[in-house]
Formats: structure tokens, sequence, C-alpha cells
């Protein structure tokens, strides 16, 4: 079977169940809604101006994110990154990024309860132009989704991207979006 990504009608759907619980972020969603209109692949990096990206929230028992600082920008983020041609869900793309950039194997996280198949948080954000890839400067919309670490699991970083990882606590997540909807959280 040849790989597709995640197909227009997966990412509409996503998005709507997640407006369902936040009605009032439409507005801010308004490249997604552009880049799911256009001609090209919503998830693949040369999409411009906006294009998905999934990343890993990641809570562990003692009610803390997992960060790790990505060596492109420095900045400290959760694991995440672009679709895959094998990623068939945008959930996938979240798992498969926290594996390579972590080394937590799917197998060791469970999605947060009512979390299953809606991102815990969709953000866009810009991202500077990269002349060495060719890359003007575009937007992330990003989807966020949240796991809890199921099973006792070591972080091991991959190097070429990765410099380092925290565990922070919901009040010090990195994301303020991120934040405040953990704090609604029980």
């Amino acid at each position: 079977m040849t790989p597709i990504p995640p197909p227009v009608d997966h990412i509409r759907s996503v998005t709507e169940a997640y407006l369902a619980r936040h009605p009032e972020e439409r507005d801010s969603l308004t490249l997604l809604f552009a880049a799911l209109a256009g001609t090209d692949a919503p998830t693949s990096r040369k999409t411009y101006p906006a294009h998905v990206t999934c990343s890993a929230i990641l809570i562990d028992g003692h009610r803390r994110v997992l960060h790790i600082v990505h060596k492109a920008s420095g900045k400290l983020l959760a694991p995440g990154g672009h679709n895959e041609l094998a990623d068939r869900h945008l959930r996938d793309a979240a798992l498969r990024e926290l594996h390579e950039e972590a080394g937590i194997p799917p197998s060791a996280v469970v999605p947060l309860s009512g979390y299953e198949d809606v991102p815990l948080d969709i953000d866009v954000h810009t991202i500077d132009a990269n002349l060495s890839k060719d890359e003007p400067t575009h937007h992330h919309v990003d989807f966020r989704w949240a796991f809890h670490l199921g099973a006792e699991h070591a972080v091991t970083l991959q190097e070429e991207e990765v410099d380092g990882y925290e565990w922070r606590p919901f009040a010090t997540a990195a994301s303020p979006t991120v934040r405040a909807k953990l704090a609604l959280l029980t």
C-alpha cells in the first residue's frame, strides 16, 4: 500500500471537532481554512503561506509536560514537526515525532481521556524565512495532541535536531494556549 498523507477531509473533521469545543478560536484558524481550500496538500512543508504540523503534549504522572530544545530555533517546545507521507492521521504525526525526537514510542503513551480524536490545542505561529532551505516566511498550523506517559520510559534525544529536554509543570508550559487548556484539566 502506498503511503498517503492525512486527507483534507480528516483535517477538516478534526478541526471542526476542535472548534465545537473552542468556537471562539474559529477566526484564528483562517490560514488553516485557506490551506484546506487550496490545491496543495495542507500537510506538505512546501505549502505556503501556511501548512499543518503536529506536536505531542506529553504529560507525566506529576502533571508536568515534556519540552525539548530544538537546535534549529533554540526554543523549548513540545516534540513535534512536519507530517510525513506515512502519517495517515494527524495524531500519528505527533506520535512519530515524539518517538523520533524524544525516543518515547507510541506504546509508552495513552491519549488523554476525551482527547483521543481531538487535539488539546491548535496554534498558528509564524516561521521565519530560511534561505538555505528556500523557505519564505510562513505559518505553521500546529495540531497539539495530548498524551499521558503510560509506562515509565526514559527520554532519549535525537541528537541531530534536539539539544536537551525539560519536564515543566502545567503552569510553566512554554505555550500560553496549552498552559491555559492544561489549567482546565482536573
